[in-house]
């Protein structure tokens, strides 16, 4: 088979597109056809050495597709089944092996692309919404980079919840998109000071909560953004990690509180990882939750859709898609 393996760290061009032996589960795992792949930015750390990693390693922590084996023990899914994933590492491949306990159903009605793109993006928005900070309604959040893939779905999720919702995005090309995901008001930080403006339009209250995926670029300002109380959600950071700081700034701005949560302590165990997916799917299939899919690119591209993702030039889901093994 083909697939994208990381010798070493470093930058897009250490994504190599190669062939390597097909592999076989082994127990507890299946055999999967890989259909389509979502591209994130825990990719982009993976690659890099931000995050450690074992080398070579096949990238890619989202897929959906089609199971072709299981090991013998394996009784959650089947040979033909349609599945998707998020987590487990290997996604851009032609064939993954998964552990068969990580590998949910994908319900009539959606195709592999649109469960690819939803399943880690789409869980991340529902335990920061329903579990880290549960929104209620008549709050109001703070959404970093509110059109990209999280950002969009965050912003659909909080309004479902009823919240009112305030977002940043990188450029005015991207205000329309986040006012479509459901945004109630848009800035660009790079031409706005969204501390500012987050005050004026909360009448000097601040926000309950935000989801910063930003992370060094926005840190401190958006601690400025919260109210009394207020929490400060750090679940990525596309600009770099946030230095070290003194905790006692909580203290002096309220008695914040600051998390940095992920997604694998949210979808430890099987029950978990079914109900959010079920939630996150389930929307989908119904029109609730709508996907954005902004860029598609063959399997072979990893590294193009690496540099469009880390220069902020898309819009909704990159996926990557192999061909057929």
């Amino acid at each position: 088979m083909f697939a994208v393996r990381v010798h070493a760290a470093g930058g897009a061009d250490a994504l190599q597109y190669e062939q390597i032996a097909d592999p076989a589960p082994d127990p507890g795992q299946a055999l999967v056809r890989v259909e389509a792949a979502g591209v994130n930015f825990i990719d982009v750390y993976q690659r890099s050495g931000l995050y450690r990693v074992e080398y070579p390693f096949v990238p890619g922590q989202e897929g959906a597709g089609t199971v072709l084996d299981v090991a013998s023990d394996v009784t959650v899914v089947a040979p033909r089944d349609i599945v998707a994933w998020a987590g487990p590492t290997g996604a851009y491949a032609q064939l993954a092996t998964v552990n068969a306990d990580r590998l949910v159903p994908v319900p009539a009605g959606i195709t592999t692309k649109q469960a690819a793109a939803a399943m880690l993006q789409g869980m991340t928005a529902h335990y920061l919404t329903t579990a880290t900070y549960p929104l209620r309604s008549g709050e109001t959040c703070l959404v970093h980079a509110a059109a990209g893939g999280v950002g969009r779905l965050l912003c659909q999720i909080a309004r479902m919840r009823g919240a009112h919702v305030i977002g940043t995005v990188g450029t005015p090309a991207k205000v329309a998109v986040a006012k479509e995901a459901g945004a109630d008001d848009v800035m660009v930080y790079s031409a706005q000071d969204f501390e500012t403006e987050t005050r004026r339009l909360t009448g000097g209250a601040g926000v309950h909560v935000v989801y910063d995926s930003v992370g060094r670029g926005t840190f401190d300002a958006s601690l400025r953004c919260l109210n009394r109380r207020g929490m400060m959600v750090l679940y990525g950071q596309s600009s770099g990690p946030v230095p070290a700081f003194d905790p006692q700034v909580l203290n002096q701005r309220g008695s914040l509180f600051l998390t940095r949560p992920s997604l694998g302590h949210h979808t430890v165990t099987r029950e978990e990882l079914l109900a959010r997916a079920g939630d996150v799917l389930g929307w989908v299939a119904d029109h609730r939750l709508r996907l954005h899919i902004g860029l598609e690119l063959p399997l072979a591209q990893a590294a193009e859709a690496h540099r469009r993702l880390e220069a902020r030039a898309t819009t909704g889901k990159v996926l990557l898609i192999p061909e057929a093994a």
